[in-house]
């Protein structure tokens, strides 16, 4: 475990994320001093930060001294940096990051691809500075000074903004909003997730009380949304088609009855796992207008798949994928996890060539994200977190793969505890972007989210976001409908 004492409860969050970026593999404790009794691990450092009118100081110690932080004579390092505008939140919070990030740096001997940023949405800064007036070269330098992003990324970033922009050009952002319809079964729960699942079999009975609520639940999108342009669907998961064919047709049937879908840019299905996808059932979805669905191995390695429970092999994804396309899906995207238990260059490079003999319109590249709510954190407890590898050799293969197949990168975003530091990136063929993956990073209109264990948001014309989240577990969604539907109503009106 790593300890950092505050002398001021402040920005805890950032903190807590950069030290555990540079330290993955160790538990990381952000705490007022005085408030605790807590100590580094032997070897490990302690660090402390110091809030002052006019400067921040940090500082690392070891724990053989026994001394407070304030006290330790001789630390392993320490600095400090005036602030530029102490008056200023989010000013004295990136001086504070940038003064962190190069004590860390100094002290593990490695800097990260996204430098200081902690955020999930990097795209987003780049986009809003591109709607300031700011030039692609202006943009990069800020993101490299501000946040100590490295140039390939700052250069990603900008790129996916520029392409963004074009993406969303026709979508009516006040006078629109998108559909998230989340299905939470699966066959079986993967090492990785922390999506609200429940295996399928447990809920086989209940699938139909489940999709009454999805019903009640449309009539409300219905009256709420009358006046809006719906831009794209998604119905996700989970794994949407765990339902049975009958069930899939019911549930978009309802769809097309209650909303109006005749200006509807986008709809997609997480087809997703292998094991779940049938003819009968991609007919249904084609027979309802579904235009862009997924079919997602993580990995084409069938030992990697056994270790996080997959129980599908590789040439079931193969065969699934071309069943999609011999019933007409012509956007059919595969998502690919780098940093999966045993992999390394060697599993990825058989991968991005089995995919590329595929040739699916997406790809999207996902660097491993460790969640508490998963079975990866006790399999980590109980194996060690050296068998989790992402590298910039593994990254960059997967770019240059999905480049070569005629693919740009048009969407990114990242998410805590990611292997390597890095991010996921979507790849699409041109006309192939996925238009809500962009919403939903880039928050750029409402979202009306039906479902348990799912979130809404209501973007407002001055960039203000609220939301709202339904309870997760199903039999709690089910019992507590008419009261997720009234927490809609209160942030849409209706």
């Amino acid at each position: 475990m790593i300890i950092v004492t505050l002398n001021e409860d402040k920005y805890a969050y950032d903190i807590h994320s950069l030290v555990k970026a540079f330290y993955p593999q160790q538990e990381v404790k952000v705490f007022l001093e005085g408030t605790k009794e807590l100590r580094s691990g032997e070897g490990l450092p302690a660090f402390f930060v110091r809030f002052e009118p006019a400067e921040i100081r940090v500082g690392a110690r070891t724990e053989e001294t026994g001394e407070t932080p304030a006290d330790t004579a001789r630390p392993l390092w320490e600095g400090r940096t005036a602030l530029q505008d102490p008056q200023d939140r989010v000013a004295v919070k990136n001086d504070l990051k940038r003064l962190l990030y190069a004590m860390l740096c100094e002290l593990t001997h490695k800097e990260l691809p996204w430098g200081a940023l902690t955020g999930i949405r990097p795209v987003k800064m780049a986009m809003q500075l591109l709607e300031q007036g700011q030039t692609e070269d202006q943009i990069r330098r800020f993101m490299r000074e501000a946040y100590l992003v490295s140039e390939r990324k700052a250069a990603l970033a900008t790129e996916i903004a520029q392409r963004e922009r074009r993406i969303l050009s026709d979508i009516h952002y006040e006078n629109g909003y998108s559909l998230y319809v989340g299905i939470p079964f699966c066959p079986t729960t993967c090492l990785y997730c922390s999506f609200t699942s429940y295996p399928i079999g447990a809920w086989k009975k209940r699938v139909s009380e489940y999709l009454d609520a999805m019903e009640k639940e449309l009539d409300f999108v219905r009256e709420a949304f009358s006046h809006k342009i719906l831009d794209s669907v998604y119905i996700g998961g989970g794994t949407p088609t765990t339902l049975e064919p009958e069930e899939l047709d019911r549930l978009l049937c309802a769809i097309e009855e209650k909303l109006d879908l005749s200006h509807t840019l986008e709809f997609t299905v997480e087809a997703g796992r292998a094991d779940s996808i049938t003819a009968e059932k991609l007919r249904v979805l084609k027979k309802h207008g579904v235009s862009r669905i997924s079919v997602n191995p993580q990995t084409m390695n069938q030992e990697t798949l056994q270790v996080i429970g997959r129980r599908h092999t590789v040439e079931q994804v193969r065969e699934a994928f071309l069943l999609a396309r011999r019933e007409g899906f012509d956007n059919i995207n595969m998502d690919l996890i780098l940093g999966l238990p045993g992999e390394g260059t060697e599993q990825v490079a058989n991968t991005m060539a089995q995919i590329r003999l595929l040739g699916p319109d997406n790809l999207t590249v996902h660097s491993l994200a460790v969640k508490r709510a998963s079975r990866l954190s006790q399999w980590i407890l109980e194996n060690g977190i050296s068998d989790l590898n992402n590298t910039d050799a593994t990254m960059e293969l997967a770019e240059q793969t999905a480049r070569g197949m005629g693919m740009a990168p048009y969407y990114l975003y990242r998410q805590k505890n990611m292997s390597g530091n890095f991010e996921n990136v979507g790849y699409a063929a041109p006309g192939k972007a996925g238009i809500y993956n962009i919403l939903i990073m880039e928050e750029k209109e409402d979202i009306v989210a039906l479902g348990a264990g799912v979130v809404s948001k209501r973007v407002y014309p001055d960039g203000r976001i609220e939301r709202c989240d339904s309870v997760k577990e199903i039999a709690q969604y089910l019992e507590r409908l008419d009261e997720m539907i009234e927490r809609k109503r209160a942030l849409f009106g209706g």
